[in-house]
């Protein structure tokens, strides 16, 4: 009887002991964010992982009914007639929605983790990128969850939830407030954090550089049509002028195959990639032959803006029916070695040389600079054609009217029609030409299989994305339809 005594007391010590060690823990296991190093890991998941690309392309102009033999997706066909898509996995609103405020929860945490430190001027950078980060994705929702900035409607038209704060319940209340008010606080976090920014990553490309927040810089005064902060920031972003040098090298592409080029494409090495993200997205996949998308014809007319061929573009076709220039490939991770199911991903440019270029052209025709934007959008021809001759390639005003003019006969609007043109042929399948039909109230005009039309007026209601169902849950209303 007395062996068994000690036994059970020796027992109940050894579990007393190990009880007060456990209790003894804090019971939240995770990394305290108490170093730099820490909260530049945390900042690596700053950026949305969903994807636009997909949805964007099928809404805008460039979408066509090409094929029933293509690929059948909710996001292609709901897209491409403009109804709200009831998917909600990855490329849907909802799937980009939430990736975009996960990059929010995280560049907060990472401010609050900054903020409560004992020498936060060891967390300079961390600071300027969290900033960064926090303001682009808010811009990001804002783009396709509101109205494009309008200063007649800015201060009255819904926007979205601009967040600040770590959550810390499970359901609070938000307000969309404005539009203008979303821009105001999306301004004053990229003005403050890019002079923190410290450019000392191992691979700049995924990560918010002083170059990239000025090409950021260069896109949300252009949304707010304001021509002269355009222009300053593109000049801070390529103070030699030499963007000719620095964009996604077409030309140098002539021999390469399908495999070298999906890998350059992305390539945080490419000169024009200022920011790249990985997203958790079917792009690769999906792009290339979804039933509305793009025919040999249609393709050629949009890599021919104002009857200029740039021919330096890659132009593949998918059974001679669906024609695509080739951008994108998917890194397909399984979910065990042996499994057949697993989660793409596809490495995507969210900034880019050629955009910061041609905003500074836009913006120069804003202000009637044509002569300055003609040297912008001529220079860019310059490395889109692959034997380029400036007389028989190059832009003139006389061209553009001449181009345009059954469509205008004002000289801005032409020069304005022309400047799109350009960027819709080198986004194409990048989602960008939604974002300029959207900024200039443009119609859309689609057709189905059997011809009739269908149109989507400047001022739709269905332009705006719809948000998710379960914010209703935060009192956040949804967009009226």
């Amino acid at each position: 009887m007395k062996k068994y005594t000690l036994y059970l007391f020796v027992l109940l010590a050894s579990v007393n002991a190990g009880c007060n060690k456990y209790l003894n823990q804090s019971p939240d296991q995770r990394t305290t964010l108490n170093t730099p190093q820490k909260v530049s890991e945390l900042l690596v998941t700053a950026y949305p992982r969903g994807n636009y690309y997909l949805l964007s392309e099928s809404m805008s102009d460039i979408a066509s009914f090409t094929s029933l033999s293509g690929i059948d997706f909710p996001v292609n066909q709901n897209g491409y007639f403009w109804t709200d898509v009831q998917d909600i996995q990855q490329d849907s609103p909802t799937y980009y929605w939430n990736a975009c405020y996960t990059a929010i929860a995280a560049a907060n945490q990472a401010l609050d983790a900054i903020a409560k430190a004992d020498d936060p001027q060891r967390y300079v950078g961390q600071k300027g990128e969290a900033l960064l980060a926090r303001a682009y994705a808010h811009f990001m929702l804002v783009t396709f969850y509101s109205r494009a900035y309008d200063p007649a409607t800015a201060e009255t038209d819904p926007g979205i939830p601009y967040v600040t704060e770590p959550e810390t319940v499970v359901f609070k209340n938000y307000d969309r407030k404005t539009v203008a008010y979303v821009y105001q606080q999306i301004e004053k976090d990229f003005l403050d954090g890019i002079p923190l920014i410290n450019d000392s990553y191992s691979v700049p490309a995924f990560h918010f550089t002083r170059k990239a927040a000025y090409a950021f810089a260069t896109r949300f005064y252009l949304f707010r049509k304001d021509a002269a902060k355009t222009i300053e920031f593109a000049n801070l972003a390529f103070p030699a002028n030499n963007f000719a040098a620095n964009v996604r090298p077409w030309k140098s592409y002539a021999n390469f195959n399908v495999e070298q080029l999906e890998t350059a494409y992305s390539n945080a090495a490419n000169p024009g990639n200022l920011l790249i993200a990985e997203t958790v997205s079917r792009v690769g996949r999906n792009y290339k032959r979804p039933i509305y998308s793009v025919n040999q014809t249609r393709l050629n007319g949009i890599l021919t803006p104002v009857g200029v061929n740039l021919s330096a573009y890659k132009i593949y076709s998918n059974s001679s029916t669906f024609y695509y220039v080739l951008k994108f490939v998917e890194h397909f991770v399984r979910t065990s070695i042996n499994a057949t199911t697993g989660t793409g991903y596809t490495m995507v440019p969210l900034l880019t040389t050629e955009e910061v270029w041609l905003n500074r052209a836009e913006a120069y025709i804003m202000q009637g600079k044509y002569a300055e934007a003609l040297t912008d959008m001529n220079g860019f021809i310059s490395t889109r054609v692959t034997a380029y001759v400036p007389a028989t390639h190059n832009l003139t005003e006389t061209r553009i009217k001449t181009f345009y003019e059954e469509m205008t006969t004002d000289t801005k609007q032409a020069y304005i029609y022309a400047l799109l043109a350009l960027k819709k042929a080198e986004f194409v399948h990048e989602g960008m030409r939604w974002m300029d039909i959207v900024r200039h109230k443009l119609p859309v005009v689609h057709e189905d299989a059997q011809g009739k039309t269908y149109t989507l007026e400047p001022d739709d209601k269905r332009k705006l994305w719809q948000l998710p169902a379960e914010v209703a849950l935060s009192g956040v209303p949804q967009n009226p339809r």
